[in-house]
C-alpha cells in the first residue's frame, strides 16, 4: 500500500443534473496525493460522469476543484492538460493514425501544436510511455485495427506521455483479459508510488479491495462511504448499495477484504 499524503484532489459541492434528473447533489470527492483511490458505485451511479466533471470535459456546478491546493477551474486549458490526464473507456482515432501517433498526442500540452523541435526527445518519451503501459508492440499498428484491450493500453500510454499529476481512469481494466487486468492495476499503484494522484472508476469490488489505498462509494447522488477498503467494503454496505448479499472474507496473507458472492446472493429488489 502506498503512503498517503495530504495533497491531491479535492472536489467539493459537486452538483450535476441531466434530462430533469439530479445525478449529483452536494457531493464531495477527495483523492489523496501519492495514492490510488477507487471510485465505486452501481451502474448508473455516475462514476464516468464524475470523472468527466473533474477532467473538465463536462460542465457542472463545482464549488471547489483543487489539485495540490491549486484551483483547476481557473487554470488555462493547456496548464490543466499538463497536470490532469483522463483515460476514458472508449475513444476513436482518425484514419491512418498509428498507436505511436495516438500516444504522441499526450506530449502536445507540453510542446504545443506547432512545435517541431526535439523530435528525437519526443520519440523517446513516446516509446517510454508505451513501454511502461505495455503498448510498445502496437506502436506501428493502425489504431483502427487494435482490439479493445490493445486500445486501452495505448490510451493509458497516451496519458502517461502527458506526465500528469492527476490521472483519472474510467474502468482501466475494461476490455483487458484476466492476465492484463492485474498488470494495469499494478501500474496504477506504481504510478502512485512515484507521487501521482490516481482516481479510477472500477466496477470490480475485488480489484478495488486488492489494489486501492482508498475507496469512495457513490449512489443515489451522494457519497455513501469513503475510506480504506477494509473499513468501507463491508457486507452491510454492499447489501445496501449493490443489493447483493456478499460474504466479506479476509484475503490470505493480507488485511485486505476478499468479497465472495454468487447468483443466489442477489437480494430482492
Amino acid at each position: 500500500m502506498t503512503a498517503v499524503r495530504e495533497d491531491g484532489l479535492d472536489a467539493r459541492r459537486i452538483r450535476f443534473g441531466h434530462g430533469g434528473r439530479i445525478l449529483f447533489d452536494d457531493m464531495h470527492i477527495t483523492a489523496p496525493g501519492g495514492s490510488v483511490t477507487a471510485l465505486l458505485g452501481p451502474n448508473g451511479s455516475g462514476k464516468s460522469t464524475m470523472l468527466r466533471l473533474i477532467a473538465g470535459t463536462l460542465r457542472g456546478e463545482v464549488e471547489t476543484l483543487a489539485l495540490d491546493g491549486d484551483s483547476l477551474t481557473v487554470m488555462r486549458r493547456r496548464e490543466r492538460a499538463q497536470r490532469v490526464a483522463f483515460v476514458e473507456q472508449e475513444w476513436s482515432a482518425a484514419e491512418g493514425m498509428t498507436g505511436r501517433d495516438i500516444v504522441g498526442l499526450g506530449l502536445l500540452p507540453h510542446r504545443g501544436w506547432l512545435s517541431f523541435d526535439g523530435a528525437e526527445a519526443d520519440a523517446a518519451a513516446t516509446d517510454a510511455a508505451m513501454l511502461r503501459a505495455g503498448a510498445l508492440e502496437f506502436a506501428d499498428r493502425d489504431a483502427a485495427t487494435l482490439s479493445g484491450g490493445e486500445r486501452q493500453r495505448v490510451n493509458l500510454a497516451r496519458a502517461l506521455a502527458q506526465r500528469p499529476t492527476l490521472l483519472l481512469c474510467d474502468e482501466p481494466t475494461n476490455h483487458l483479459d484476466i492476465r492484463a487486468q492485474p498488470d494495469a492495476l499494478v501500474l496504477l499503484d506504481l504510478l502512485a508510488r512515484d507521487g501521482m494522484t490516481v482516481l479510477a472508476a472500477l466496477h470490480d469490488l475485488n480489484h478495488a479491495a486488492a489494489f486501492a489505498d482508498r475507496v469512495v462509494v457513490i449512489a443515489d447522488g451522494h457519497v455513501q462511504a469513503a475510506g480504506s477498503p477494509q473499513s468501507v467494503l463491508t457486507r452491510e454496505l454492499i447489501a445496501r448499495v449493490w443489493r447483493v448479499d456478499a460474504e466479506v472474507l479476509s484475503r490470505p496473507g493480507s488485511d485486505r477484504p476478499l468479497i465472495v458472492f454468487d447468483a443466489e446472493h442477489a437480494l430482492a429488489r
